[in-house]
């Protein structure tokens, strides 16, 4: 409870979550409650040309970059001052560390599947221990997100990547792919960890603590299977009803998330082509040098030259190389990551609809209730009355207008709680994304700009030492 109240202070301060570990700086978010505006949600996310095949896509006029449209208002209200105080006294105050490693293949006649190592080390009271280890699989991670967007339904869940295929790696269990999941593994559970309400989530931390046995029983101890069919059912049937009337500020959110996703796609598609294109460009080069060394075998006066050049192609091919690894360790990962995010907002506010519409229901059906009574009510002309019309007067109508009276008032507290969680959670997002996006493009131009002046700077010294030798070769010669 300690740890569920810390949390709820956490979030309705909106204020900036200390990261480590590579994860996105500066979380920021309203307080609970307060309105949205439309200009925080108006922010274009890359000025793109919708022509996949014009390179030119990357426009400077990127206002999702803008900081100070994500800006949030200033809480005033006494706890977001002290929350505020507390956070900025202690900016980096983390205490829950995560690791993901060691991955580890397991076959079995039934199937082929991977664990991954898991430790923890925190200074929490709430935990047992300063230290867990434990090992998970990927089915472990699914259950883990299923539990928290069951708990938070209109919480931002980090995503996880993609069960089997990842950016067009074929070989399930290659070691790229597995080395590819085991980073976003470790980043998912670290968002989570500098999440303030999912990192004290308790089957988060039954996630991070219990040994394979022991999270076997404990999810066993969830809704039977009964009950999460009915569930299912209900949940198909209010989104299948929809809202009637959405309120302004989510429509507006709703706008974003699709222009967001369509913007993002298209990075990541871009993104994947370039990557494609540098990978083709690097195997061509790589054949120049060894060519060139061949040839200056069969030429004895241009021996020193030709042996240059090979020198200057390997050069280049080493600066490619690493300009290659930076894209699809620095640059790739995180647009597709905020792919798979765009497909998470679209499922929470999915979720936030079906509660709203949950409560549209009941108040139509309370509306229709007081409309047959006042029928029921008026005069009617003296006729025979059969036993069901009778058995139908005599029940107590009353007793269940109060009843879904009742039921109305705990859904329009579930829907207030649902939407000033997405309002605030949603701030914090975007303060994330625009952080996350910033630094990746801005450390890839960095990693360009250095590739083209080391490239530079190879052919240069190259040039002077060729066009500097005939020159002294002619001072020699002349009388």
């Amino acid at each position: 409870m300690d740890g569920e109240r810390r949390a709820s202070q956490a979030l309705s301060s909106g204020l900036p979550e200390g990261g480590a570990g590579g994860e996105s700086p500066g979380d920021g978010g309203p307080v609970p409650g307060s309105s949205c505006s439309s200009a925080l949600l108006q922010a274009e996310v890359l000025d793109l040309d919708e022509d996949e095949d014009d390179l030119e896509v990357f426009s400077k006029d990127a206002s999702l970059m803008d900081m100070n449209s994500f800006s949030p208002m200033m809480p005033t209200s006494p706890l977001s001052m002290i929350n505020q105080v507390k956070f900025e006294d202690e900016p980096d105050l983390k205490d829950l560390f995560i690791t993901v490693d060691e991955p580890e293949s397991h076959v079995t006649t039934v199937e082929t599947f991977i664990t991954y190592r898991i430790i923890t080390k925190t200074s929490r009271g709430e935990f047992d221990s300063s230290e867990f280890e434990v090992r998970r699989r990927y089915q472990d991670f699914l259950w883990l997100k299923g539990k928290l967007e069951d708990a938070h339904p209109t919480l931002i869940i980090p995503p996880l990547p993609e069960k089997f295929i990842v950016k067009g790696m074929v070989e399930r269990f290659n070691d790229d792919f597995i080395e590819t999941r085991r980073k976003a593994l470790q980043k998912f559970l670290n968002r989570i960890a500098d999440h303030p309400t999912l990192t004290f989530n308790e089957d988060f931390k039954v996630f991070l603590t219990a040994q394979t046995w022991e999270l076997s029983s404990h999810k066993k101890q969830g809704p039977g299977l009964l009950s999460r069919m009915g569930q299912t059912v209900r949940a198909v049937a209010w989104s299948m009803r929809g809202v009637k009337s959405r309120p302004e500020e989510f429509m507006e959110m709703n706008n974003f998330i699709e222009m967001f996703s369509q913007k993002i796609n298209l990075i990541d598609k871009i993104s994947q082509r370039i990557y494609k294109e540098e990978r083709e460009y690097f195997d061509e080069m790589k054949e120049y040098g060894p060519v060139h060394i061949l040839w200056s075998a069969t030429e004895e006066d241009l021996v020193d030259t030709l042996k240059s050049v090979a020198s200057c192609v390997d050069k280049c091919c080493k600066a490619t190389e690493k300009r290659m690894s930076g894209l699809s360790e620095a640059l790739l990962p995180v647009v597709h990551e905020y792919v798979l995010y765009s497909e998470i907002l679209m499922g929470v506010m999915k979720r936030r609809d079906q509660i709203q519409a949950e409560l549209d229901s009941k108040v139509e059906a309370l509306t229709s209730k007081k409309a047959d009574t006042d029928l029921m009510r008026k005069p009617q002309p003296i006729r025979e009355l059969n036993l069901s019309e009778v058995t139908q007067q005599d029940s107590h109508p009353s007793d269940f207008r109060a009843k879904l009276t009742e039921e109305i008032g705990k859904l329009e507290d579930k829907v207030e709680c649902a939407n000033n969680a997405l309002k605030a959670d949603w701030e914090r997002w975007k303060q994330n994304m625009q952080n996350d996006i910033k630094s990746a493009f801005t450390d890839m131009a960095e990693e360009n700009i250095h590739y083209y002046e080391q490239c530079l700077a190879t052919w240069e010294s190259f040039l002077t030492s060729q066009t500097d030798l005939p020159l002294e070769e002619a001072s020699e010669d002349k009388p």
